[in-house]
């Protein structure tokens, strides 16, 4: 099993529970690192919000909560802010991806 994972300049460490981008440390919440090793396991895919709230929260509720907004809003700010390439995308009507740069 891997424990580094890798999206273009955002490297992952499930052992050490670190998150890197571009060299510099992000600093993440336990649910956020959830939220974000979960969209690396499947970088380059449509994850959608059922997908993320049984993968993710492990449980079915309200697909309409803004739960996973205000999460995938905060991730978000971390990973993408300050770097002119966004690696977190929202695919309207139906749900997030994340993917390198072409």
């Amino acid at each position: 099993m891997t424990t580094q994972l890798r999206v273009g300049d955002l490297e992952m460490d499930l052992l050490r529970r670190t998150v890197n981008r571009a060299g510099k440390p992000v600093e993440l919440q336990p649910r956020e690192f959830r939220l974000l090793e979960y969209l690396m396991r499947r970088h380059d895919q449509v994850v959608t919000r059922t997908m993320l709230l049984e993968g993710v929260w492990d449980y079915h509720f309200d697909p309409q909560t803004n739960v996973i907004d205000v999460h995938i809003s905060r991730l978000r700010a971390k990973i993408d802010k300050g770097h002119d390439t966004p690696l977190l995308h929202t695919v309207r009507g139906a749900g997030y991806s994340l993917r390198p740069p072409d």
